[in-house]
Parts: C-alpha cells; sequence; structure tokens
C-alpha cells in the first residue's frame, strides 16, 4: 500500500514538473507590456495650431521626431504623457534673425538655453550679410557638439563680397561679381535659405542696388528669400522710407522674396515714419510683390560703436584703415564731425549704453554720457579714444513706441530677437537675448492687448516658416516635426533687462526639439535634439 502511494506521488510530481516544462516555452512565447502608442502624448492642452485660428482642445501624439496623431488620444498609451491643462501648446517658436549660430558651434554654449527658455526651437543663421561662406563647414561646426536647437543658414553677402574683393569702396567688376554669383549658386545647391545682406555695413553698402538685384536673381531660382539691414533705418544716407523702397526695387526686379530685417525707425529725425513705410509695403503686397518684415520688441537696438557713430567712408579697409585715418589730423577732425552728427542722430550720448568693451570693462551697463561727464571729456572725444582702443558694442535707445506697435500689428510682420550669443554672464548685452518672444506676448498680448495671442504666436510659427519654405515646421499638424512648446500663460515672461541681461525666461513648461524634451518641467534636461536643416 505505501508503496503504491509513493508511486502515485512520484508520477504527479513527474507529470507536474512535465507540464511545467511544456508551459514555459508557451509563457516566453508571449508578448511583453503592449508597446505604447506613442513616444509622446500630450492631453488637455489648449492648442494654438500656428495658423492664427483661436485656439482649441486636442490631444497630440508624437513619434519619433514627427507629430503622428492629433484629436481625441485620451485612451492611448506613451513613453512620456505631458498633462498640458491650463497651458497653452503651440509650435516652437521660429527666430529669423539671430546671430546666435557662432556661439551654437562652441561646446559652452551649444546647449542653446537661451532660446530654449524662450520657446525657440529653430533659428536662421548668418544674418545682417555676415558669416561665412563655407556653409558645410559652418554645418560641421554647429554639429560638433551636440545642438541645442535646430540652425537654418543665409548665404551671407558681406562675407561673399568681402572673399571676392575685400572691403574696397567701388562697384565689383564683371569677373568679381560672377565670382560671388557662383559662390551664392553653390550656396543655394547646398541648401541655404536664401541671402542676407547687410547693405547698412561695410562692404554692404558699398554695393549699389544692382549687384544685390544681379545676386538675388539666383536666389529667386531656387525659391529663397532676400533678408536685409536695409542701407538706413534713420536718415545717415538716404533714409529710412528710401531704403525700404530698395529692397521692393529689388524682389520687383527678381521675383525674389524680400525681407526688411528688424524693421524700425531710428532716431527721432525719423520717427513717424513708420506710416509711409506702411503704406509702401502695403501698395507693394497688393501689386503683387512678396515683401514681408521682422521685428524684436524692444525700443532699444544694438550694434558696434564704429558701426553707429563713425562715418561709413572712414570705416572703407577696414580696422586698420581706420586708424590711419585718425592719425592724419584732416581726417581725424572730419570723422570727429561725423561721430557729432551721428550722436545726435542717435538722440545724444545719453541714449548710448555700453554692452562690452574687453579693453576696459568698467564702463559696461554704463551711458556715454556719464562716463564722458566723469573722465571730464565731451562724448565724441570719448569715442575717438575708445575706437582706438576697440569697438565697443552699445545699446542705442532710440525708437518710438508708435513706430514699434504699428509695425508689429502688421499681418506680414514676423518676431526675431536680432540676439547675439554670449557666454553666461559675460559683459552687459541687449536683453533682447533673453527674452524676445515671451516679451511680446506678455507685453503686447497679455497686458496692452495690441494683438490676440493666436496671432502673436502665428508671427513667430507658420507665417515665418511659409515665408522661407520650411514647410514641416510652424504647425502643430500629422507629419509636422515635432518641434512643440508647452507654455503657462501666467508665468510666461522675460526676466532680463538693460542692467541686468542675463537672465532667462520663465513660463516654458516643456519644449521638445525634433521629438526630444529639451525642457521638462520647467527645467533644462541637457538633451541636445537640434539639427542642422536645408532648404529641400
Amino acid at each position: 500500500m505505501q508503496l503504491h502511494i509513493l508511486i502515485i506521488h512520484i508520477s504527479a510530481a513527474f507529470f507536474f514538473t512535465a507540464a511545467l516544462m511544456r508551459a514555459e516555452p508557451l509563457q516566453s512565447a508571449q508578448p511583453d507590456t503592449p508597446p505604447a502608442d506613442y513616444d509622446i502624448l500630450i492631453l488637455n492642452g489648449r492648442v494654438i495650431d500656428g495658423t492664427g485660428n483661436p485656439w482649441y482642445y486636442t490631444d497630440i501624439g508624437i513619434t519619433g521626431n514627427r507629430i503622428t496623431a492629433m484629436g481625441r488620444l485620451q485612451d492611448a498609451s506613451a513613453g512620456k504623457i505631458i498633462d498640458a491643462a491650463g497651458h497653452y501648446v503651440t509650435p516652437g517658436f521660429i527666430d529669423p534673425h539671430t546671430h546666435a549660430a557662432g556661439g551654437l558651434a562652441t561646446p559652452e554654449l551649444s546647449h542653446a538655453y537661451p532660446m530654449l527658455s524662450q520657446g525657440i526651437t529653430l533659428i536662421i543663421g548668418n544674418p545682417d550679410g555676415g558669416g561665412p561662406v563655407d556653409l558645410e563647414q559652418q554645418r560641421q561646426e554647429l554639429l560638433r557638439d551636440g545642438l541645442g536647437v535646430n540652425v537654418a543658414q543665409f548665404i551671407p553677402h558681406g562675407s561673399v563680397r568681402r572673399s571676392v574683393m575685400e572691403t574696397a569702396n567701388r562697384h565689383a567688376t564683371t569677373k568679381e561679381l560672377d565670382k560671388m554669383k557662383t559662390l551664392v549658386r553653390q550656396a543655394m545647391e547646398y541648401g541655404a535659405l536664401g541671402l542676407s545682406s547687410g547693405i547698412f555695413y561695410v562692404p554692404g553698402s558699398y554695393a549699389p542696388t544692382e549687384e544685390y538685384i544681379a545676386l538675388n536673381r539666383i536666389v529667386a531660382e531656387y525659391g529663397g528669400v532676400h533678408q536685409s539691414h536695409i542701407r538706413d533705418e534713420s536718415d545717415y544716407t538716404v533714409g529710412v522710407v528710401a531704403a525700404v523702397d530698395e529692397i521692393i526695387e529689388i524682389t520687383r526686379a527678381t521675383g525674389v522674396t524680400g525681407i526688411i530685417t528688424h524693421i524700425k525707425a531710428l532716431g527721432t529725425p525719423v520717427w513717424g515714419a513708420s506710416e509711409e513705410i506702411i503704406r509702401n509695403i502695403a501698395k507693394a503686397r497688393a501689386d503683387g510683390l512678396p515683401i514681408f518684415t521682422d521685428q524684436y520688441p524692444w525700443s532699444a537696438s544694438a550694434t558696434s560703436m564704429v558701426a553707429s557713430l563713425v562715418p561709413a567712408w572712414a570705416r572703407e579697409g577696414g580696422t586698420g584703415a581706420l586708424h590711419e585715418r585718425l592719425a592724419d589730423e584732416t581726417q581725424r577732425k572730419e570723422i570727429l564731425s561725423g561721430i557729432i552728427g551721428n550722436l545726435e542722430r542717435r538722440g545724444g550720448a545719453d541714449r548710448l549704453q555700453y554692452r562690452r568693451f574687453d579693453p576696459d570693462p568698467s564702463v559696461e551697463g554704463r551711458k556715454l554720457a556719464d562716463v564722458a561727464a566723469e573722465r571730464g571729456q565731451p562724448p565724441e572725444q570719448v569715442v575717438l579714444s575708445q575706437i582706438e582702443k576697440g569697438n565697443p558694442g552699445l545699446v542705442s535707445f532710440n525708437m518710438h513706441d508708435d513706430d514699434i506697435r504699428a509695425f508689429m500689428t502688421q499681418p506680414w510682420n514676423m518676431t526675431c530677437s536680432d540676439g547675439g550669443y554670449v557666454a553666461f554672464g559675460s559683459g552687459v548685452p541687449h536683453p533682447r537675448n533673453y527674452g524676445s518672444f515671451p516679451r511680446k506676448i506678455r507685453q503686447y498680448v497679455f497686458e496692452e492687448n495690441l494683438m490676440t495671442l493666436e496671432d502673436a504666436v502665428r508671427s513667430m510659427t507658420s507665417l515665418t516658416a511659409g515665408v522661407f519654405g520650411l514647410h514641416d515646421h510652424g504647425l502643430l499638424r500629422p507629419g509636422m516635426a515635432a518641434d512643440v512648446v508647452v507654455f503657462d500663460p501666467a508665468r510666461i515672461t522675460d526676466r532680463a533687462t538693460y542692467q541686468q541681461p542675463h537672465q532667462y525666461s520663465e513660463g516654458m513648461v516643456y519644449v521638445i526639439v525634433n521629438g526630444g524634451i529639451a525642457i521638462a518641467e520647467g527645467e533644462f534636461t541637457a538633451g541636445m535634439f537640434g539639427d542642422v536643416i536645408k532648404k529641400r
């Protein structure tokens, strides 16, 4: 009997073990947790899609670097779920005019935190005719240490001209113009968005309108744009109205899309000129000409002391030639006279604040008038002594609020920063580096009700993308690039000031670049998800 029971137990144990052995392969073949529907799911947000249409509720699914679904997605799964309740969800902001590319190509600044904190996910580099001619080399440098935001590139006219004929103050020969055409065509074949020009600066100011027409005919073949710091934003030479008309003339002759960049009426002699400029642009557009503008929301501009105060003729040949002229007593007096006139044009020495001056950092953040009074010298003499040592950066308080608002409300006006990009805490730069896009939303939308939030977002997203031919950016739609911003309307604001500019903006809850989360819950993630974008 005992033997019989033992056999039964052994048999049961054998069959139980065998069953487990047979079951193991079946268990291992069962799938693990079902794959998520999306990598990122944004729920419950008030979506401003970039079109200018009123906000609406919808959910957004992101897979990889693309928006893959929009609609009711509450039952879907995702690797990361973002509850955007109480927040706005918009396309990532696009900055069409910034000098940040040089900084982004360094390991210290490649993270792009000043831009990300504003909700900027794409910038267009090499404005004002400045920057490298070799765009492929620039691309490699930008990608070398990672990249916090996307970057697209202009081919800069000033650098093209300089590479062919240095800073000669004359018209190009046929051979020289052909060389410039070749460089522009190579850049457009590479994928540049268009040509930037600094017709106000040396050597761009030495080029006649015909040179810009010749080069922009090539740009137009590729559907590119011509973005220009116009020949005069005040009454230095031809006057701001005529300078805007020059861009319209170039567009009329070539068909290229023309952009008057960081549009303004600079200095008391031209305050109020916005009315005539707007009328002329509107007429050009009614004639079928694609003319646009961009603008930063500040009443002060920023440039160098030499560019703003030294007469253009004295800058020919560069710094060495300028110093030679300063050493000649006759020419020195003529330069001094020009500086006095330009100080008056910019409203006087009390409207000029130093940004950075390496030979004498003690002046940084101070007004030229205060420095001159402290030293017991006329402001123009201080300027002369300083340009012999270097070229200080200046913030110039020179615009009228009425002109700023008039330009801002035009439907063809994009938002830009015109920011540079310097190390955090270095010098006293213009606060536009850190706060332009949130400032426009906080001051001109929420505080002044100058425009709707939807129109402001459009000026930062789809308008810019459309003008530049970035057809998979600037809108929230399935298939578009996953550059997305989630911001808190109660907190979005700029913190940078003219005296304390090194302060990041606030209010960005999430910033997504190419499907990667660069800001999460208001904090930088240290992820760098940007790329260099070429025109297709």
